[in-house]
């Protein structure tokens, strides 16, 4: 099936097309087992011409973009896989600056490329390691700032076609949008972001204390970000930390013990591992709290 499934789209989509590719590498956790069908786009046209591919064969599709909030099964995922690289960024200058990203542009390095040309609004964005496709679909945000407070209009595929949705049909909530509701198969291509003129050094400046304070809090290694949203009026890092979790391993997975909301892979780590903590995170903390952690983080793939 795999062999037929990956022939009809390479006829499609030609050199764009790989087979039984390890996923691990594309994710920031560097977990996750194999894809049956990888599909590179390295455009936003070709990222629309292989999701239309798949929805005209009638193929549903992971899409993977920087792989900062996604847990991948250690089975891997069945069918195809999108690897999301489309990466053109344009600046338009005047009394309302504004810069166009492709979906498949790192947020951080979006923000720092917007600081070098002297344009202030993403500063917040500088520690941000998903794409910007990623942002938009679940309103990323860090130090007061985010993705719905920045955004003038997003560039989204359909089925039927392209549109653009400006801000307010994004429906955006804390860590959610309406595109995170289900409904309709959509995809965001790109995206065009309101923006200021200043200071490049002051900009950085801003970028540069923002960076400190996320390395002063948050752990280094390979891990998928904020395993869970916050609740309502609380933190779970807070929750976590205090129902005596921080430094718990399974494996080589293990609970932070910088941060309680990161979990961090120290090498050759299962995504079971992974899996086993969050269980025992959300178990321990309801219990003891009466609080459910609702996962920031996706989980795609086989899971048992």
């Amino acid at each position: 099936m795999v062999p037929n499934l990956a022939a009809g789209m390479r006829e499609i989509l030609g050199d764009q097309v790989q087979e039984n590719v390890i996923l691990a590498p594309y994710t920031s956790a560097r977990i996750g087992g194999p894809a049956d069908v990888l599909v590179t786009a390295r455009s936003s046209a070709e990222l629309a011409n292989a999701a239309q591919a798949c929805w005209n064969s009638g193929l549903t599709f992971t899409l993977i973009g920087g792989g900062s909030n996604i847990l991948v099964s250690d089975q891997g995922i069945r069918g195809v896989v999108i690897l999301n690289k489309a990466k053109s960024v344009e600046f338009r200058t005047g009394a309302q600056p504004v810069v166009m990203a492709e979906s498949g542009v790192v947020l951080s390095n979006l923000a720092n490329r917007c600081a070098a040309a002297g344009l202030a609004g993403l500063e917040w964005a500088a520690t941000v390691p998903g794409t910007v496709g990623g942002a938009v679909y679940g309103n990323a945000g860090a130090f007061g700032g985010d993705i719905a407070h920045n955004l003038l209009k997003a560039e989204i595929l359909l089925e039927s076609g392209r549109e653009w949705w400006p801000v307010e049909k994004m429906q955006y909530g804390y860590r959610s949008s309406i595109l995170k509701h289900g409904g309709p198969k959509v995809l965001v291509l790109s995206a065009e972001f309101r923006l200021e003129q200043g200071e490049p050094d002051a900009i950085k400046a801003i970028m540069e204390q923002f960076t400190t304070r996320r390395k002063a809090s948050q752990p280094p290694g390979a891990s998928m970000g904020s395993m869970f949203k916050n609740p309502p009026g609380d933190f779970a890092g807070r929750l976590i930390e205090a129902a005596g979790l921080k430094g718990t391993r399974i494996g080589n997975a293990e609970i932070s013990p910088i941060h309680g909301n990161f979990f961090v892979n120290h090498g050759e780590t299962s995504a079971s591992d992974i899996r086993a903590l969050i269980d025992l995170t959300q178990h321990s903390v309801k219990e003891k709290f009466g609080i459910n952690l609702e996962l920031e983080v996706e989980l795609a793939g086989e899971w048992e």
